[in-house]
């Protein structure tokens, strides 16, 4: 009788990697199959194409063959070391003879030869030509060979670098890695352990990478430049309101509105910007693998989207500052003949800055959902809300916030009139 193993693919593993080399992501297997069964992978998984040529590093030359049987050990490692630097040096040479033609290289290597190829004097040489191909296979592998290769392509290429496995054997690449992503299945609970994400089947990166991990590009880049608007905005109309009144040290806000602005007026949509945008929908994503270029290529996050950002919160300020300052300054505030002090001055450009940051917000997010509904107008809300209780406070509390709201702001059409033309 006869007894067979079978070791076969994942549903959906071809379909998931051929998605992430649209992606323009570069995929390394790293495996302890033997090379024969590596290569059949590749081509099972779509990583090897028919029309790729091969680049074949190994130590399978008659010379080495006749050293090992002698059995001299200093012989067999420099002819293994020699055979690697020449094997290395024909693959960049094809490499450079192919030119800018669209012939595909695939560089499969077996655990012998990268044993030599990792050491300090040849991994430079082995990762220029590794990165060159389109498709790396390293086979019989150990698990020291896959940390160290994963850490060659961290440190030389400072690239990104995510490791993906479901063994004991995958748990040093796993931790070397940048992202370690562990696969749950028959193989045991280590990679799990030992990863920063876990998945149940390897298709679900797909989903993970070019998905989620465009929606997070997207909402967190969108998240940190909001806040340097924001906050640009509050502070440059701290400083206009400090230099009109020739830095005599009066405050622009009450301190209870200076501590609060971060906490409730302005950071709560900001949160759920982070948490809940999409850009795009799901399926655009998957039809579109190239999206996940804007991460790569850092296009949402560049200095120029954040200079953007913060000259938005410059021009916005100075709106906010000389149109309250001037519609407020020389006219009667109130039918009493009240003109407008530094409190009512003060709470108006508040008023204004917490619509237009928030306005600002709501014009940004891409996909609204009933939390950015609240989240944005309840902070409005709750602006209007907390001045006009603060205001009712005890004089020694409230200071000169006391009944600001109630007898100067809402009782006046100019109040309400400046906020809508600041908005607008």
């Amino acid at each position: 009788g006869a007894t067979a193993v079978e070791d076969k693919l994942q549903n959906g593993v071809p379909e998931c990697i051929d998605k992430l080399a649209q992606a323009g992501i570069k995929i390394w297997v790293l495996t302890g199959d033997k090379m024969e069964t590596a290569i059949n992978i590749g081509f099972a998984s779509s990583l090897l194409r028919q029309e790729m040529k091969q680049i074949i590093m190994n130590l399978e030359t008659p010379h080495i063959k006749s050293l090992e049987k002698s059995g001299i050990k200093d012989e067999i490692e420099l002819a293994s070391r020699e055979s690697v630097v020449k094997q290395i040096e024909e693959g960049k040479a094809l490499l450079a003879a192919s030119g800018a033609s669209s012939e595909a290289f695939a560089l499969i290597i077996d655990g012998k030869s990268l044993t030599y190829a990792l050491e300090d004097e040849i991994k430079k040489t082995f990762l220029d030509l590794a990165t060159g191909c389109a498709s790396v296979i390293c086979c019989r592998s150990s698990p020291k060979q896959k940390a160290l290769v994963t850490r060659l392509v961290k440190s030389g290429t400072g690239k990104t670098t995510l490791a993906i496995g479901d063994g004991a054997n995958d748990v040093g690449m796993l931790q070397e890695a940048d992202i370690g992503i562990g696969i749950s299945g028959v193989e045991g609970m280590q990679a799990v352990m030992s990863s920063d994400i876990s998945i149940a089947q390897f298709r679900y990166l797909e989903r993970l990478l070019l998905v989620h991990g465009h929606w997070c590009y997207s909402r967190i880049s969108s998240m940190i430049c909001y806040f340097f608007y924001k906050n640009i905005t509050f502070g440059v109309t701290i400083f206009l309101y400090e230099a009109y009144t020739s830095f005599s040290a009066q405050p622009a806000y009450n301190d209870w509105f200076l501590s609060l602005f971060n906490v409730f007026f302005s950071s709560l949509p900001v949160i759920a910007l982070g948490v809940f945008d999409q850009d795009v929908s799901a399926r655009f994503c998957y039809k579109f693998p190239l999206l996940y270029q804007e991460g790569v290529q850092n296009i949402l996050f560049s200095w120029k989207r954040i200079i953007g950002w913060m000259f938005n919160g410059f021009i916005s300020a100075l709106s906010i500052f000389f149109l309250c300052k001037e519609s407020l300054s020389h006219q009667l505030f109130d039918p009493n003949g009240k003109t407008a002090g530094h409190e009512i001055l003060g709470g108006t450009m508040y008023t204004c800055v917490v619509w237009v940051v928030n306005l600002q917000m709501a014009l940004s997010i891409s996909y609204f959902t009933w939390v950015q509904h609240i989240v944005i107008w309840g902070s409005i809300a709750f602006w209007y809300i907390f001045l006009m209780i603060y205001g009712t406070m005890a004089p020694s509390f409230s200071t000169d916030a006391y009944m600001v709201f109630l007898e100067a702001l809402a009782p006046a059409p100019s109040y309400w009139l400046t906020t809508l033309f600041v908005m607008i």
